[in-house]
């Protein structure tokens, strides 16, 4: 707080006279020191008169910071240069609260810093000027410390991250530098997703506030917000990690940091940064190959629906494709089954947009639309690299599914990927591409398609009672609906009292068998092709969800989000 404010204050409620101030004032100047320590050396005022009117001013309590018994642990939480720039100091810690001092405890924008510095609930107390400068020299003696700054782990999780770009101050052109407490809350929200396996972290900017969010087991849940008016500075520190244009806030822009942790784990994230109304939204996305399952038969696979695409991954040529949304899953299924074929006498080029993990002993291409490297002009390539096993990220257009189609029919397995609601609906979306019935029915082999659902926290799994008419308005035949017992996560610490803990995947693989190349041929339509794939067999996304179900694994309300009422 100014010496202006201060006087102003005590002028006001008739302590001081405007003379008086004046002489306070000059004599300040000639000491060096607080306004507060001039008043009362001039013996207008003592201090617990100011105290006291400060008290008034601002509302909150008053406190002699010199009859306090600091603890070092707690002058440890801020550094000193923090409590000298904004006359301020610890002083006690209770649970998650911390008792801060403030000259002016009206600064709303320093309380926010100070939250996220410390990961605390800031209680505001007022005190003088000259007791709190005091108190800096009495317990911070000589030494700035700004380890709180720059260290992740004040809550115990004691990670500190280096980037691949360390040599970056500048975090945006207003002169936000890496000592600002945005270094420090960003690298707070990365420790925080990747301890609670968060899979997207979602920045972003409206016109009142700005909100953070994580997604986890597929549901978006608020993280803790950053301080008032840090929306472009964030924005701007993760540009700078991820090596993007930081000047560009018209145009969408994507890019890729890497953290590595104290303790030697790498972490990558997926960046996209999109300019909206109020500014820069910012996602990122968590690459953690340890969260990637390689086993497929801990994908969710029934045992059936296992033994059916292993044989087809396995055949010499030929196309299996892999469709749902965004999000669904699509990438780890691919993944687990290109390191069940990668074998020393394999050959396997992947082309990839982008390259979410690597694979030892595989060849993959990130493509690059720039250079006019993209799915199509990467598989010409491939062809021409004797390979045995291609994967296409995804099939976009008609000239990638020629090319692809030529490939899985010249002896060549081609794995891709399209974004399609069910499996028969695959089949309708090439056709209106421009793929030819005939082509799909003499390449495609196996069309699998798969959601994620939600897996019931064991620590706080208990029974639910359903009446019966739910279970018969999912889909569970007459006859089945004594079999289910049917549970739900009530909510604990370990799943962030959302009763979710994890994520497993559900599948409706449909089998490219005679009678159905005959009715591609003949036009069927996808309900045609969906009641024909159901008598052969094929076991839906609701009746893969079902059994999920009935065995306790997942909830009523997962199945309902993961798949449709079959008909």
């Amino acid at each position: 707080m100014s010496s202006l404010k201060i006087g102003e204050i005590l002028v006001k409620q008739g302590l001081l006279r405007a003379d008086q101030l004046s002489l306070a004032i000059e004599e300040q100047k000639k000491a060096g020191n607080k306004l507060t320590s001039a008043i009362i050396q001039l013996g207008f005022l003592k201090e617990n008169q100011i105290l006291r009117a400060l008290e008034k001013h601002f509302a909150v309590p008053g406190v002699e910071v010199n009859t306090f018994e600091i603890d070092q642990s707690v002058i440890a939480l801020i550094p000193k240069d923090v409590c000298e720039k904004n006359t301020l100091i610890p002083l006690q810690k209770a649970g998650t609260t911390l008792v801060v001092a403030f000259a002016d405890p009206s600064n709303i924008i320093v309380k926010e810093d100070l939250r996220f510095i410390t990961r605390c609930r800031i209680q505001a107390v007022v005190g003088t000027e000259s007791a709190i400068a005091s108190g800096i020299e009495k317990y911070y003696g000589g030494s700035i410390s700004t380890k709180s700054l720059n260290v992740i782990g004040s809550d115990g999780f004691d990670e500190e991250f280096s980037v691949n770009n360390p040599t970056a101050e500048v975090i945006d052109q207003d002169g936000v530098t890496d000592d600002a407490p945005i270094v420090k809350f960003v690298n707070s929200i990365l420790t925080d997703a990747i301890r609670k396996r968060v899979s997207d972290i979602h920045f972003e900017p409206y016109e009142k506030k700005y909100r953070v969010r994580f997604r986890i087991d597929g549901n978006l849940q608020e993280a803790t917000a950053p301080p008032a008016g840090t929306g472009a500075a964030i924005a701007s520190r993760i540009k700078i990690m991820s090596k993007l244009d930081i000047a560009e806030k018209r145009r969408p822009q994507d890019g890729r940091l890497k953290v590595r942790t104290s303790k030697g784990k790498e972490m990558d994230f997926r960046v996209s940064v999109l300019p909206t109304l109020w500014g820069e939204k910012v996602v990122l996305r968590l690459l953690d190959k340890s969260n990637l399952q390689l086993d497929m038969t801990k994908l969710g696979f029934e045992e059936d629906d296992l033994k059916l695409f292993k044989s087809q991954i396995n055949l010499p040529q030929g196309m299996v494709l892999i469709t749902g949304p965004t999000g669904s899953g699509k990438t780890n299924t691919i993944y687990s089954a290109l390191s069940e074929l990668n074998q020393p006498d394999v050959n396997i080029s992947t082309a990839e947009d982008p390259v979410e993990f690597n694979l030892e002993g595989i060849n993959q291409v990130q493509m690059n639309p720039d250079i006019e490297l993209t799915f199509a002009s990467a598989l010409k390539s491939f062809l021409r690299q004797d390979p045995d096993i291609v994967l296409v990220g995804e099939i976009r257009d008609l000239e990638t599914a020629e090319i692809a189609f030529k490939a899985a029919s010249t002896g060549h397995l081609v794995v891709s990927t399209l974004h399609t609601n069910d499996a028969p609906s695959t089949v309708i979306r090439l056709t209106e591409m421009g793929v030819a019935p005939y082509i799909i029915t003499s390449t495609v082999n196996l069309i699998v398609a798969q959601r994620l659902v939600g897996k019931i926290c064991e620590s706080c799994k208990a029974p639910v009672e359903v009446p019966a008419q739910i279970l018969l308005n999912l889909g569970v035949p007459q006859a089945e609906v004594g079999d289910y017992k049917v549970f739900r996560g009530k909510g604990c610490a370990n799943c962030s009292n959302t009763g979710i803990k994890g994520r497993t995947a559900i599948f409706e693989l449909m089998h490219m068998t005679e009678k159905m190349k005959e009715a591609i041929l003949k036009g069927a339509s996808t309900g045609q092709l969906r009641y024909l794939a159901r008598e052969q067999g094929m076991r839906t996304l609701r009746r893969s969800a079902l059994l999920k179900l009935k065995r306790g694994l997942t909830t009523i309300e997962e199945v309902l989000n993961a798949s449709v009422k079959d008909t």
